[in-house]
């Protein structure tokens, strides 16, 4: 199924419905909710999905689980998804916060088969066992650390929204502090209440989660030079330790 509404195929007596669909480059998805839980593919393109208490940055040929019922906003640069939306009793194991995913080859070629499939797609037959064994894969994801924390209050959700949209190295803790009327001090305690880290190591991993949208179109010394690092080498070793693999791997 290829670009079709959810609300108009949601009533189908299946567990599992597939629609893959095409974005032109800076769509936004305005908030919204599924009654039922979705996986969320990137077969092409970078998302950055967000709810009230956090931001998922989500390359291509990764995913994110989204619970049902949770309100997210979705930034589509490019991209084309193969989602699966999912009946709750299906997969009662879903996570009840928002997780970025690695997707494995076999689940990928999955994915695409089942995004094929007509809305009235045969439970009994080969569709059905397709997605059976969807199901089944779905339970052996791999988490990755794709994402950080929204403060839910004023100002400091605002200031955090505008750093991820367009990280600035420039940005400091007493520029923070000053936007918000705050000593530096006091700033920084109600932050790390609210994100449970410092402002300053939440820029560091927001500049990095952002560099998952420039590398698919730029070099890597392009990338540790636009957000601020000393060199490719500086940047290619905090990018490893904090998500455990090159940046090669999401160019």
């Amino acid at each position: 199924m290829h670009n079709l509404r959810l609300d108009d195929i949601d009533h189908f007596p299946v567990d599992v419905l597939p629609i893959g669909t095409d974005y032109p480059p800076g769509h936004v998805l305005p908030r919204h909710t599924h009654r039922r839980a979705q996986l969320l593919y990137g077969a092409s393109g970078v998302m950055q999905v967000e709810t009230d208490d956090g931001a998922w940055t989500v390359p291509t040929d990764r995913a994110v689980l989204i619970p049902p019922g949770v309100a997210h906003e979705v930034l589509m640069d490019d991209v084309t998804t193969w989602s699966l939306y999912i009946e709750p009793d299906a997969a009662p194991w879903w996570p009840t916060r928002c997780m970025v995913v690695d997707i494995d080859p076999l689940l990928r070629e999955l994915l695409r088969t089942a995004n094929t499939f007509a809305p009235d797609y045969d439970v009994s037959g080969r569709d059905g066992a397709v997605a059976n064994l969807i199901l089944h894969e779905l339970r052996h994801l791999t988490p990755m650390a794709l994402s950080v924390s929204l403060p839910r209050e004023e100002p400091f959700r605002s200031l955090c929204r505008t750093y991820l949209a367009a990280p600035d190295l420039a940005v400091t803790n007493e520029i923070w502090a000053k936007a918000a009327n705050r000593s530096s001090r006091t700033f920084d305690r109600q932050f790390r209440a609210q994100t449970g880290t410092s402002s300053a190591a939440w820029r560091s991993h927001a500049r990095l989660l952002a560099s998952l949208r420039l590398l698919p179109i730029s070099t890597v010394t392009e990338v540790s030079a636009r957000l601020g690092y000393a060199s490719p080498a500086a940047f290619t070793a905090a990018f490893t330790r904090v998500f455990g693999a090159p940046p090669s791997r999401f160019s």
